[in-house]
Order: C-alpha cells, then sequence, then structure tokens
C-alpha cells in the first residue's frame, strides 16, 4: 500500500468522523448503547452470513465459465477477502480474494479480478436501485442526493454496458485496444499488457449469456435485501420505528458511501452517512449514532473473524497479504 493512499483514505475518515460527531452528546449515546437489547444481533448476524452464502453463490455463476468450483470451496475464500476489506484500506481483499483463488483453484489473477469488478458493478446498481425505490418515501432529502442518484446510475450503467460489451464482442474490443497500446504504451510493454487484457476479458464471459446476466442481478437484490434485514434487526434492538424503506435507503447511502477511499473498515464514511439518513428521518443525533455503530461493529466484526479463521486454517501468512497487493502487477509482467 502506497503511503499517499494510506493517507488519503485517513484523511476522508478523519473528515467524515467529524461532521458525525460534531454536536454530539456522548453520555446520551453511552446511555442508548447500555439500554439496547443486543439479543437482537443473533438473528442479525445469522442473517449476515446468509447473504455471505449467496454472495458466494454469485460469484459462482461469473466463475463457471472459468472453472467450476463448490459453493462450498469458494465460500472461505470469500469470507476472507471480505476480512481483507475490514482490515486494509482501499479494498485490498478483494486482491486477495483473487491471490487465494489463484493459490486454491489456479484461476488466473486478471480474471479473477474481472468477476470482482462485475461484482462491483452490480451492487453499485442494486444500491441505487435501493435509493431510488426508497426516495418517494423522502420528500424532504435534497435534491443534490436525487442528483446523486441519477448520475450515479449514468455511470454505473454506462459501466455495465461497457462491459458487455467487452464480452460479447472481444475481437471487436481487441481491434479497439490493440492501436492503442501500439501508439501510447512502450514497446517493452505492449506484450505484457495485452497479456494481461486478455486475461481480463476472459473473465468477463459469464456477461455473453443472457440467463447468467439474470441470475447475477437477481442474486445481488438478494444479497443487499438481506444485508437490510440485518439493519432491521438490529433496529429493533435500539426500539427505533423505521420503515423498511427507510433502511433500503440507509443502507444504499451508506454502501455507495463507503466506495469512497477511507481509512480500514469504512471508519467514517461508514457512521456519518448512516447517522445523516436516521437524522432526516428523525431519530435523535445520539440514539441515531449508538445505533450506527452497534449495525457497524455488527458487520465488520464476525465476518473479519470467520476471515482470520479461514485464513488460518488455509494456511496463509500476513506475508502472503503483502504478496497478494503485488500479485496483479506481477501477473501482467508474465504473458
Amino acid at each position: 500500500m502506497k503511503r499517499w493512499q494510506f493517507w488519503l483514505g485517513l484523511a476522508v475518515s478523519v473528515v467524515f468522523l467529524f461532521f458525525a460527531l460534531r454536536g454530539l452528546n456522548l453520555e446520551e449515546v453511552w446511555i442508548d448503547l447500555r439500554s439496547a437489547n443486543y439479543l437482537w444481533l443473533i438473528p442479525s448476524v445469522a442473517v449476515y452470513f446468509l447473504a455471505v452464502l449467496v454472495r458466494t453463490w454469485r460469484w459462482d455463476y461469473l466463475l463457471r465459465p472459468l472453472k467450476r468450483i463448490p459453493v462450498r470451496r469458494l465460500f472461505p475464500v470469500v469470507v476472507i477477502g471480505y476480512m481483507g476489506n475490514n482490515i486494509f484500506p482501499w479494498r485490498i481483499g478483494e486482491v486477495l480474494r483473487a491471490y487465494v483463488l489463484k493459490r486454491n483453484e489456479q484461476v488466473s489473477i486478471s480474471s479473477s479480478l474481472a468477476t470482482v469488478v462485475v461484482e462491483r458493478i452490480f451492487d453499485g446498481l442494486v444500491m441505487l436501485l435501493f435509493v431510488f425505490v426508497a426516495l418517494p418515501t423522502a420528500p424532504f432529502l435534497s435534491e443534490a442526493l436525487r442528483f446523486t442518484v441519477v448520475v450515479g446510475s449514468l455511470i454505473f450503467l454506462g459501466a455495465l454496458l461497457v462491459f458487455l460489451f467487452l464480452a460479447a464482442r472481444p475481437a471487436t474490443a481487441a481491434h479497439l485496444y490493440n492501436p492503442l497500446i501500439d501508439h501510447l504504451i512502450p514497446h517493452r510493454f505492449r506484450d505484457k499488457l495485452r497479456g494481461f487484457i486478455e486475461r481480463f476479458m476472459v473473465g468477463l464471459a459469464a456477461l455473453r449469456d443472457f440467463k447468467h446476466v439474470i441470475m447475477i442481478f437477481f442474486t445481488s437484490v438478494l444479497i443487499w435485501l438481506l444485508e437490510t434485514v440485518k439493519y432491521w434487526f438490529v433496529m429493533h434492538a435500539f426500539g427505533l420505528e423505521l420503515s423498511f424503506f427507510t433502511l433500503m435507503l440507509m443502507n444504499g447511502v451508506v454502501n455507495l458511501a463507503t466506495t469512497l477511499p477511507a481509512a480500514p473498515g469504512y471508519i467514517g464514511t461508514f457512521d456519518a452517512s448512516g447517522i445523516w439518513v436516521l437524522e432526516a428521518f428523525g431519530v435523535v443525533k445520539a440514539r441515531a449514532t449508538a445505533y450506527t455503530v452497534v449495525l457497524h461493529v455488527a458487520l465488520w466484526l464476525p465476518i473479519t473473524l470467520l476471515g482470520f479463521y479461514y485464513m488460518i486454517r488455509e494456511g496463509l501468512r500476513w506475508g502472503d497479504l503483502s504478496q497478494a497487493s503485488h500479485l496483479r502487477e506481477t501477473e501482467t509482467t508474465t504473458t
């Protein structure tokens, strides 16, 4: 991890935390934390791991053109990846996931990363869909948020269309990017870059099958509905009465905010955006903060602990995490 990336993420987190903590009565937050019914966290954790299982099912669909891998073997890889996202900045866990898949199943890093990028595009589209569906229940929200939803939808939809084109017309895509490589890239790097792009294109093969695209979209919606159910369970721990649409909106806004660079664990970006949505719906800031902090911990801690367990079981060492961060570069140097 380059030093400037770490400091940029830390700076973003500090800014978001400043807005989250400004004017906050910490004594009232502590009272809400002490009075919460934490038994509700048990079903919330259970439904979250069900969502992780569906994530694994979705990845299976994306990987099928490359290699058919049983979900039971993919699940630990997914969990290790999310553990990496939680303890390292800039979603290094995605590269770690590709590294473990390469190590265990001999799937190309570049191709694996392509499937991860497709996942993120579908996640972004579903998050924006959630916000769009829930916006009519919150007419008091700013026009800036509505404008952001429209712009974001166009960006993610445009990215999906580009990937669908690349998957459906690889030869045409090659005719487009090869001249650019020949004119813009130094000769000694051309073959290496072509090899990386070709392996990346292989990872988009699932998008050539319309049934697979539908299943990827369906599982993406199911994943985020299940995660919203987790929000609903944790809500009951604090005696809040919010509609499911409100929680969908919070889920969408929070997860779009966590796409910004931040400190490990999405500190600040998750919390400030969640508190802001709850305050907009009339929740007192102290209770909104207590709920958001507990929700954040309930999302972060269980899968991180399970990721450490799978990491030990797989025989991975901390040096492997460092190696994973350089693996994409390493693979581009081989043809």
